[in-house]
């Protein structure tokens, strides 16, 4: 009661009223009432205040609705001690027998049962009829799972003891990783945040395959699990918004609230659960929180004046889990710390005050959350499980305790108590030598294990690849775009909208193009997309755009097959991922485009990028406005010299740089033949430009040379001298001109080099060296670069849009004089022209290149190039780009 109330008589009348009217009419009844008397306090102008965020610190489900439990609690709690143990057993061998490999004893601890009872009631496996739920497992418990698959047979206890030992094909892999685990991971999680945003992108891709009218996808659910220290990261809650905005009721995300990250208290200071309860009902999410067990129920209903609610919302989670590790004295004098209070569990012991738990080890708490989420409608539901970090370790050591997630060794007594607390029937020596326990297949506790899983489809996590390979056009399809444009001008991200027209087209590919933009369709030309093929919106458009009167007006509609995400990087990264991972997920294979600047990829959202070559995605990424240069007038922040050689690292991103729409046809269809055709796990990165030139006619016979990554695409008249002159993107034309400028004003023979992909150049390179390095008695083998280079003499030039770094990647395959030039330093805003000359890549510095490069090989005087320094207007002191 208020300390301000100045009638509590009255106060208390209207608070009987409200638990009447629960009581014999509902608590629908209960909500609607007050919504009308809110409405009616604000018409007559009283100003009610904004529907508080978090609730009492307890249960949602309150007892008197949990549902029956529908399972065997006796045998589910007999496999849940096996699988805790196995996991235990897994990490310790480990670390005996391989010293540092490490793994996480605590983390699994503490999810257990919330994984269980989801696997034994709810997570459905892939049938004939559906590919089943999809589940972003917590990354860090991967040895929960471990031990599971060994209880249902699909692991040997061989692969167990050699977990974290993989390079020699006989272990497991320390987290989720579908490369390495192609049978039994589907998404890779363990990067903190990045699952939870893909679960909301991946619920939403199953709803936009359903209204597309591509999939049935009714009855298949996302859950998504993770740590509370864990929502600290901007992933996190990146989608949030959209999940209520589009009312992904196939959505559970569960958050298992064990109040610690590696160091400490998530919120020592403050109370994590209700400040997660706010961000997400703020967010319009439909909110279940699982604090405490059963147990507490007996307290609560003894409790008629709220006040063990109102101690509990005092109690700060610091507090908190220092009155778990303490015990139950502790507990007693610190939360029960008022004679009412106390009153409440005066026939309590210490003991049994000390087994008080959190609701999320409490399978029947967790299976009321769970059945209440799946049941929702119009909402996605997060459930905030409250858990101990390290349970069942014991307190001395691990359990609640800060160092929990450090924890790597239990000793013998600890062992014992673990056997004693989850009633194991193997004996105590059998958990001192660390053994695995696997009772016989037709014992209860296996049958039982299987027959849940054999309800509800098959066992998980499980990854499912069935071969479906379509057919894709042949190059012959993108003829305008091979013809070259004539004598208009046209950038590579123009001719990029000409190939999607050719790809929706397609009777086969058509509906299965997925292009996705972050707001920037109208900045790359491709508004012809809004008409020809919509925009998706699950509603539909409930308004009327104010350009409707246009032939391009913005159209959203219910089966819309473009993603416009807004300004969501990540966001869009994420639905790329589900369309590109979804001939794995649903069985269903999809192409999807994201088209976005070229600096808000791999230096913005490198992480999910490296997450999409872990799940082996298929699909195509476009830079565009590439370049550092390309981009006129925007400056640092949207001028890109890096993605190039950021794509280098990713194992299986195909990274190309086309500087000609007839290159980028040609890359594209030849995407299109490896992932969807062949089926073969790799991605593309291909960059294009907002740039306007002539675009040629493919040259004949280099179609081979743009996929390897380098082809000849003029050469030099002879002269007393020669050079090779590299290029590519867009800079290519610079490179072209300086070929000019040699030879008008210095008789200088320029070979001309597109180097489509400096990438594909090194790969090749590295793949040549180690083959050569591994048999020396052989003779050595030719990278591709020095088989184009053969026969064409004179020093090399390389000029990019990029940092030098990128075009040093071939320089160990090209054993004569190279130079490089890039865009090392900072962006600048400013034109193209003079964009170029501050990064020293134009055509007058690579021309002073090649003259420099002469010079070293001793072909040219010193001065000739001093000469050209002054005929082409270059300052010798102007500032070195890198360092201004």
């Amino acid at each position: 009661m208020r300390s301000d109330d100045n009638d509590p008589i009255e106060t208390q009348e209207w608070l009987d009223a409200l638990a009447s009217l629960v009581e014999n009419e509902g608590k629908e009844r209960a909500q609607y009432m007050l919504q009308k008397l809110l409405e009616k306090a604000e018409k007559q102008g009283i100003q009610s205040g904004a529907a508080p965020l978090s609730t009492s610190y307890s249960n949602t489900i309150a007892v008197e609705d949990q549902p029956a439990y529908p399972g065997n609690l006796e045998l589910e709690a007999v496999i849940e001690a096996l699988i805790r143990w196995n996991a235990i057993a897994m990490v310790l061998a480990a670390k005996n027998k391989a010293g540092g490999v490490g793994g996480h004893l605590s983390s699994f601890a503490s999810i257990a049962t919330l994984y269980e009872v989801g696997l034994n009631h709810f997570f459905k496996g892939a049938t004939k009829g559906s590919p089943g739920d999809l589940i972003y497992f917590q990354g860090h418990s991967a040895e929960g799972n471990y031990a599971r698959a060994f209880l249902e047979g699909r692991l040997s206890e061989k692969q167990l003891k050699n977990f974290r030992q993989e390079v020699d094909g006989k272990g497991l892999s320390s987290y989720p990783h579908p490369w390495l685990m192609p049978n039994f991971w589907q998404f890779a999680t363990v990067s903190l945040g990045l699952g939870l945003i893909q679960g909301v992108y991946q619920a939403r891709f199953l709803k936009y395959l359903q209204n597309r009218g591509l999939l049935e996808t009714d009855g298949r659910r996302v859950w998504v699990f993770c740590g509370d220290g864990e929502m600290d990261e901007p992933e996190s809650i990146a989608g949030l918004s959209l999940a209520a905005r589009e009312k992904l009721d196939n959505l559970t995300f569960v958050i298992n609230c064990n109040l610690q990250r590696l160091d400490g208290l998530v919120r020592g200071n403050g109370k994590i659960i209700q400040e997660l309860e706010g961000i997400f009902r703020g967010a319009g999410w439909n909110v279940i929180k699982v604090l405490w067990d059963s147990r507490w129920d007996a307290l609560f209903a003894k409790d008629k004046t709220g006040a063990l609610i109102k101690r509990l919302n005092e109690c700060l989670d610091g507090d908190l889990q220092t009155a778990y590790v303490r015990g139950g004295t502790y507990t007693r004098e610190f939360i029960f710390n008022t004679d009412e209070l106390k009153s409440l569990v005066a026939d309590l012991s210490d003991e049994e005050l000390g087994q008080l738990n959190r609701g999320a080890h409490d399978p029947v708490k967790v299976y009321a959350a769970y059945s209440a989420a799946v049941q929702h409608k119009d909402q996605p539901t997060v459930i905030l499980a409250q858990s101990v970090k390290g349970y069942g370790l014991g307190t001395t050591t691990a359990e609640g305790r800060n160092v929990a997630h450090n924890a790597l060794e239990m000793n013998d007594d600890e062992l014992t108590t673990f056997h004693g607390r989850f009633k194991l029937t193997c004996s105590d020596q059998d958990l001192i030598k660390h053994r695995f326990i696997k009772p016989e297949k037709d014992s209860p506790e296996i049958k039982y294990l299987f027959d849940q899983r054999e309800k509800l489809g098959g066992f998980l996590p499980a990854r499912e690849v069935i071969s479906q390979p379509l057919p894709v056009p042949e190059l012959s399809a993108f003829d305008t775009m091979l013809q070259g444009s004539e004598d208009r001008t046209m950038s590579t991200t123009m001719v990029l909208g000409r190939i999607m027209n050719v790809l929706l087209k397609d009777k086969t590919l058509g509906k299965r193009i997925v292009p996705i933009f972050s707001d920037e369709v109208r900045t790359f030309g491709m508004e012809a997309l809004f008409r020809q093929v919509g925009i998706y919106s699950p509603v539909g458009q409930l308004y009327t755009p104010e350009d409707k009167e246009q032939f391009l007006y913005y159209h959203e509609v219910e089966n819309g097959q473009v993603l416009e995400e807004g300004i969501t990087e990540a966001g869009c990264m994420s639905s790329w991922i589900a369309a590109a991972t979804s001939y794995m997920t649903n069985q269903f294979p999809m192409v999807p485009f994201f088209t976005y600047y070229s600096m808000f990829g791999f230096q913005r959202e490198g992480d999910l990028i490296w997450a999409a070559g872990d799940m082996r995605a298929r699909g195509f990424l476009i830079g565009a406005t590439a370049g550092r240069t390309t981009l006129e007038g925007e400056g640092l922040q949207h001028q890109d010299g890096t993605s190039l050689l950021s794509a280098a690292g990713v194992p299986n991103c195909r990274a190309y740089d086309p500087a000609f729409g007839y290159e980028m046809a040609v890359i594209i269809q030849h995407g299109l033949q490896e992932m969807i055709a062949e089926e073969k796990d790799e991605f593309y990165y291909i960059t294009a430009m907002n740039e306007r030139y002539v675009q040629p006619a493919m040259p004949k016979d280099v179609e081979k040379g743009i996929i390897k990554g380098m082809y000849l695409l003029s050469r030099g008249e002879k002269a007393k001298h020669t050079v090779q002159l590299c290029g590519s993107g867009a800079i290519l034309n610079e490179v072209i001109a300086a070929a000019d400028l040699l030879k008008k004003d210095f008789d200088i023979s320029a070979d001309v080099w597109s180097l489509t992909s400096i990438n594909e150049l090194h790969r090749d390179g590295v793949a040549v060296e180690r083959d050569s390095m591994l048999a020396p008695d052989k003779k050595p083998a030719v990278s591709y670069v020095e088989q184009c280079l053969k026969g064409h003499k004179g020093p090399v030039i390389t000029a990019t849009d990029y940092v030098r770094a990128y075009a040093e990647l071939i320089r160990p395959y090209i054993s004569r004089t190279y130079v490089t030039l890039g865009t090392d330093g900072f962006g600048r805003s400013d034109t193209r022209e003079s964009l170029r000359r501050f990064f020293e890549v134009d055509r007058y510095y690579i021309a002073v290149a090649a003259l420099y490069a002469l010079m070293k090989d001793g072909e040219i005087p010193a001065s000739q190039v001093a000469d050209a320094i002054k005929k082409y207007g270059i300052d010798p002191e102007k500032p070195n780009p890198m360092t201004v």
